[in-house]
This record gives C-alpha cells, structure tokens and sequence, in this order.
C-alpha cells in the first residue's frame, strides 16, 4: 500500500505551518475561516485524514473521550429489551416519545456537544450484564477520560480504571465519593414540587413513589418527607420502590388507588415512573388531576406531550453531560487534584397534571 499524504504534504500545498494543519482538525475555532477553507482543500485534493494515533504519540494522549452508556429500556434480569406491556415492547415501528429521548439520551448528547465543541472525538459504547466490564475496560482501554452512568458496572472496576485513566460519573455521587461526580439538587427539586402540591393546591393526601431504589431516589424521598414534616402532613403511605419495571409500578398504583384511601396527589422519583402512574391511573378510570395529582422529576421530552402533560421537576440534562466532559479534561491537566462533585440546580416545571395550565 503506498504511503498517505502527510501533514507535512497539506501545509506545504496550503502555504501554511504544521501547526495551522493541526489547528484546523483539531480547534477550527482558533484558525481563520479563509485558512481553514485552504488547509481543507488542500486536504481534500490530496486525500489526507488526520491520524489520531500519531497526535496521541506526539501528545502523549488519543484525544478521544468515552462514554459507558446503557439502555434504560433493558431488563437487567431477562438481558433483553423492552418490558412486558410497554411500548418497547411493541418493536422498532412504535413512535411513542417515551422511547427518545430518555434521560441517558440528552446527558449523553451533552457530552457530545462539549466533545465537539472542544474538539475531542467520543467513543461510546454500551453492554448489557453479562459483558458491561468487558466493553467499559476496551473502551477505557482506547481513550483519555471516560464518563460513566451509575450502576453500569461495579465500583471495583471503575476504581481500576480511575488509576489510569480520569473517570467523571454522573449522578449517585455517595456511590463511588473517590471520582469526580454530576449530580444535581435533588433536594430542592423535591421541596419546590412538594410545597407547590401543598400550598398552591392544598393537598395533605401525599404519597411518594421511589421507582428503582437508588441514592437518588433516596435523596427525593427523605426531601419529600421533610417537606411535608414541616408542613405538619403526615405522608398518605408508606414511599413505595416497586422494583421490576412498569409491571411493578402499575401493580402498586393499583393496589394504592382503590377503595376510599386514594391520595391526592403521587410525587414520583422520575418522570418514567410518572408516566406509568398516568396510564395506570387511566386504565383503572382515575381522573389525573381530577382525583390525583402526579408529578415526576427530570424533564424528558414524553412528559410535554402526555395526556395530561406531566409537572415535573427539569434537571439540566444537556448540561450535565458537558460538565462531565470539562471534569474529565481539567482532571487531565491536573491529575493529582482532589475529587470534585459538581451539583446543578434544577427548576419546577408547571403542567397539567397536577391541576395548573402550564406548559
């Protein structure tokens, strides 16, 4: 095979340095827009790619970037997709918004615009139980930095991995304190969503539903009890965390709303638990928010277009994945600093569904 142009080869042809080669595919930014337009057809005519293997011999880095993503939609304990009854389960033709974009989607699109942005190249990669260490440590194995969502594989490795290479996890920071973390305010998105049911609406019939138990969960529901501690309201029932998916979450609605004992409203830990509850609540013929109110928390898209639209509480997803991105690379020009755990806040989004007209 003959020898590929150079870099040498393009800034020769362009009548500029190394640098400004350099420069153009890798901070475009800092090069003039008349320049970058020479390197580039002289790039082009000649059939030159840039080689990430020689700028990371010459840098001591790939500049590339991973993600670990995983499906919110897999059943862990099947190692498939999908959940009985749910629309993943109807196959790729379903349009149903509450498939994409998912909370996983727009962190993960975060991290890409700041990748772009920076002029870093991104590999993603995902798994599924059986293989989740494999495919972290390949990828970890090919990048700079690698940015992780909780619980997608054990502490163990991602502390290995931490020797080698910087590693920023997003969410969950009690999990694994010694990384760098994301998280956001979950406590004063649950206080500002709990008062608005209370003081706006003026319910004392509150339940909290807790999905799949987790430290954030958590958080959300020990900030749901103290709000409703000091409002002097006793919560309507026990938190429920009905682990197995919409199946479980369905199972608890129901068995929560029938009798004389509903709640007034059911201020849930996520939006996807939220939208479960609506259409649980509709099959059973409860009237949301005419019996009870629903909330959730994080903002996805499916929740502007439910029926009713869901008042929510709205992390800053895209936010979060690009502040993973700068973690990763100030801890690449500073290895030794100490661990840093960034939290956002997040805002009350007033919908529909707990009786107001908001958009």
């Amino acid at each position: 095979m003959a020898k590929g142009p150079t870099v040498y080869d393009v800034a020769e042809r362009a009548g500029v340095s190394i640098a400004t080669v350099s420069f153009t595919f890798r901070q475009p930014e800092k090069v003039k827009a008349s320049t970058r337009e020479l390197v580039l057809a002289a790039a082009e005519a000649l059939g030159y790619v840039p080689s990430a293997s020689a700028r990371g011999l010459a840098r001591g880095r790939t500049g590339a970037l991973g993600l670990f993503a995983y499906d919110y939609l897999l059943d862990p304990a099947k190692g498939e997709g999908g959940v009985s009854g749910s629309p993943a389960a109807e196959g790729p033709d379903n349009e149903d918004l509450r498939l994409f974009p998912l909370y996983v989607d727009e962190v993960q699109r975060g991290v890409e615009l700041e990748c772009w942005r920076r002029g870093q190249a991104l590999l993603v990669g995902g798994g599924n139980p059986e293989n989740n260490e494999a495919v972290l440590s390949d990828i970890a194995g090919r990048v700079d930095g690698l940015a992780v969502f909780p619980r997608s594989v054990p502490s163990s490795t991602l502390a290995r991995i931490a020797r080698r290479i910087p590693v920023v996890e997003v969410s969950e920071s009690a999990l694994n304190p010694e990384l760098d973390h994301v998280t956001v305010d979950n406590a004063s998105g649950i206080r500002a969503v709990t008062e608005h049911l209370v003081t706006v609406h003026g319910m004392e019939r509150l339940i909290f539903l807790g999905g799949v138990p987790s430290s954030d969960n958590d958080e959300r529901m020990q900030a749901f009890l103290a709000t409703l501690a000091d409002a002097g309201i006793e919560p309507a029932g026990k938190p429920a965390y009905p682990c197995g998916g919409e199946d479980a979450v369905a199972k608890a609605i129901r068995d929560t709303c029938t009798g004389d004992q509903i709640p007034e409203a059911i201020v849930c830990a996520t939006d996807q638990d939220a939208l479960v509850v609506l259409d649980t609540l509709a099959s059973i013929g409860v009237s949301v928010p005419g019996e009870v109110a629903v909330t959730g928390f994080d903002g996805i898209a499916a929740g502007r277009v439910a029926r009713p639209s869901l008042t929510t509480v709205r992390q800053p997803m895209e936010l979060m994945g690009r502040t993973m991105v700068r973690l990763l690379m100030e801890r690449l020009d500073d290895p030794e600093k100490r661990p840093t755990a960034v939290s956002l806040p997040v805002h009350l989004v007033v919908r529909e569904s707990c009786g107001c007209q908001g958009g």
